[in-house]
């Protein structure tokens, strides 16, 4: 029998950026299946709050971009 594994909401966000690279906050959550570009703000915060280092943020140019820190 396979069991499932279960996943927090911002480990799926993750994998999704990994999938996609280098991503802006409106590349992701389009990519999330959101409308609004602004739908990740808080799973954003709260991954660079609790893990920060599974998250690269670009601060030099806006619109910020993020990308995953695969190691």
């Amino acid at each position: 029998m396979t069991q499932k594994l279960m996943r927090t909401y911002e480990e799926i966000c993750l994998e999704k950026l990994k999938e996609l690279g280098l991503a802006t906050a409106r590349e992701w959550s389009v990519a999330m299946g959101y409308e609004n570009p602004n739908a990740l703000a808080k799973v954003i915060r709260r991954i660079l709050n609790n893990t920060p280092e599974r998250l690269i943020v670009l601060h030099r140019r806006k619109p910020r971009q993020y990308k995953t820190n695969d190691y």
